[in-house]
């Protein structure tokens, strides 16, 4: 055989054993894995990174013809740009570059100068150092400052300065924090607290209005025992206010006088300031202990500047609530469901339209079933519960308006279809033996459906509910309908009788990356949280599949024996 006709004959033998096949999917295995791999790294560098505490630079900076100034920041990014793009862009260059390099500066001190970062020219750049005594300060206003610290005030009066000034800043600053979180609790839990029970006892009287049955005499009782109950709130409010007076006399004592890049000085309430710190002059293991601080205040805090600072804890909780809620209520309904279709119906053409129904409802667009949950659940059944069950609160609605409830039913109703053909083909796996084994022993339909059938199929039902969570923890468009907002300023969850509010709406992440991604007024200040939300949504999606998972294998092991 010639040697041609040799290398032909390999060619159709080797694909005709489908060898390329499997190297076609092979391939796409491993690009598939690698782009997966690489998005981690790139949320993780991007999102994780932003908590470093970063040297902060000073320089001078003096364009072509402009005189020269000083300019105190971090450096964010360096990037290369066309010399034309530049000289288009007004730059006068003086140079035969074709590149120039440029670097994005986090100058903070928006209150000052007006903008937080801003570009400038490396080709302009001299005199760089990274001094000791420059301090960052986290400020619960205006993002960032950065500047020396010139003296420490009490009342106004000077109580330090020069290189004393430091230790005595930082312990005033761990008094106004202190200061600052006795503050928070009395406005957001006491009197949060007063103002619901306060809200509870009007419509407790708006109740009495309302019941015409009631006789005089009882109303009468009934209203003396609200008003006798209002006045002692009323009294626990004007002592929680007279505490907040003294606490905000106390907190805003103290201040500081602060220098910026231009040579100003400005003086800094305490009570603004968060953290305090001077990153130039911190070893390694300082800044890995600041950076794990500012981690888990990103995961417990709640977030402020209009979400680009702070933390996301109320972003994490309402997503898992949210999850958890879809699960149990999706669970029930698509099994019952699968198994009324593949156990109980007769399988005709009725059968066969449902289930075409059933897939095609698995493709429907999200925003759709957001709609559907807005006028159903919300316009019209959350709108009737308000009618029967809280008159008093009218036209003011409980259950009519979008909440953490609607929100997840919305999600069941899209992850159904998920649920439902899964557990079918789990069902459909069974072999047909086990099940006339069980009868012929006895046992009734319903019995071998709860004591066989349903437990061989739940390595299924896991299944059904991976996917569905993987896909509702990820869904926002519909939840903009339906119950998530901006900032929430309360959890669903509380000490508030009945402590697990349905009707009260939430945040959630996938909304939280929206927001601060595209609706925020400071697109680089939030561009690194848009990226560490991103990555923890990624985690807590796999550690709630891989919990499932987990489960679904050891109910897979368990009923092995019996598939045999």
């Amino acid at each position: 055989m010639p040697l041609e006709s040799k290398k032909r004959h390999s060619f159709y033998e080797w694909c005709r054993r489908g060898e390329p096949l499997i190297w076609i999917n092979a391939a796409a295995v491993s690009l598939s894995a690698i782009a997966v791999v690489g998005l981690l790294v790139l949320l993780m560098v991007r999102g994780f990174g932003h908590f470093w505490p970063a040297d902060v630079m000073q320089a001078q900076y003096q364009p072509h013809g402009d005189s020269a100034t000083r300019l105190i920041g971090e450096q964010v990014q360096v990037e290369s740009v066309p010399i034309e793009q530049l000289r288009s862009a007004g730059f006068t260059i003086d140079t035969n570059e074709v590149f120039l390099d440029r670097q994005l500066i986090k100058k903070g001190n928006r209150d000052v100068t007006g903008a937080d970062f801003g570009w400038v020219l490396s080709l302009y750049l001299s005199d760089i150092s990274y001094p000791d005594d420059i301090m960052v300060l986290e400020r619960r206003e205006w993002g960032n400052f950065y500047g020396f610290l010139r003296e420490v005030k009490e009342a106004g009066s000077v109580v330090a300065s020069g290189d004393s000034a430091w230790a005595e800043f930082e312990s005033r600053l761990e008094r106004a924090q202190l200061l600052f979180e006795q503050i928070e609790k009395i406005e957001k839990k006491d009197i949060g607290a007063i103002n619901y029970k306060i809200e509870k006892l009007r419509l407790r009287e708006r109740g009495l209005e309302l019941d015409e049955d009631m006789s005089p005499a009882r109303r009468a009782e009934k209203e003396a025992v609200i008003a006798a109950e209002r006045a002692e709130l009323d009294n626990e409010y004007r002592a929680y206010q007279q505490q907040l007076i003294e606490l905000y006399g106390q907190i805003n004592r103290d201040s500081i006088v602060a220098e910026v890049a231009s040579g100003q000085q400005v003086e800094l309430p305490l009570a603004k300031i968060v953290h305090a710190y001077k990153p130039n002059a911190m070893g390694i293991g300082g800044k890995i202990l600041f950076y794990i601080a500012k981690f888990w205040e990103f995961l417990s805090d709640e977030p402020r500047e209009a979400n680009t600072e702070g933390g996301i804890f109320p972003a994490i909780f309402g997503t898992v609530v949210m999850v958890i809620i879809m699960s149990i209520i999706v669970t029930p309904f698509g099994v019952v469901a699968a198994v009324y279709l593949r156990e109980y119906a007769r399988q005709g053409l009725m059968t066969r339209i449902i289930r075409i129904a059933v897939n095609n409802l698995a493709g429907v667009p999200s925003i759709v079933y957001g709609v559907f949950g807005l006028g159903f659940f919300i316009y019209f059944l959350g709108s009737e519960i308000d009618q029967v069950f809280f008159p008093e609160a009218l036209p003011a609605p409980t259950f009519g308006t979008p909440g953490l409830l609607w929100a997840s039913l919305t999600l069941a109703l899209l992850t159904l279809p998920v649920v439902i053909v899964a557990t079918e083909e789990g069902l459909s796996r069974i072999p047909k033996a086990l099940r006339e084994g069980s009868l012929a022993l006895g046992a009734t339909k319903a019995e071998t459906l709860w004591r066989v059938v349903l437990p061989m199929t739940s390595p299924a039902m896991m299944t059904g509910l991976i996917l569905a969570v993987a896909r509702a923890a990820g869904e926002v468009a519909p939840l903009m309908l339906v119950g998530v907002v901006k900032l929430a300023p309360t959890l669903p969850v509380n000490g508030n009788f009945p402590y697990f509010h349905l009707d009260q709406k939430f945040m959630h992440l996938g909304f939280h990356i929206y927001d601060v991604g595209f609706q925020s007024p400071n697109v680089e200040a939030a561009r690194p949280l848009v990226y560490a939300t991103a990555l923890l949504l990624v985690v807590i999606i796999a550690l709630l599949n891989l919990s499932a998972v987990a489960l679904r294998n050891h109910l897979r092991e368990k009923y092995k024996a019996l598939e045999i």
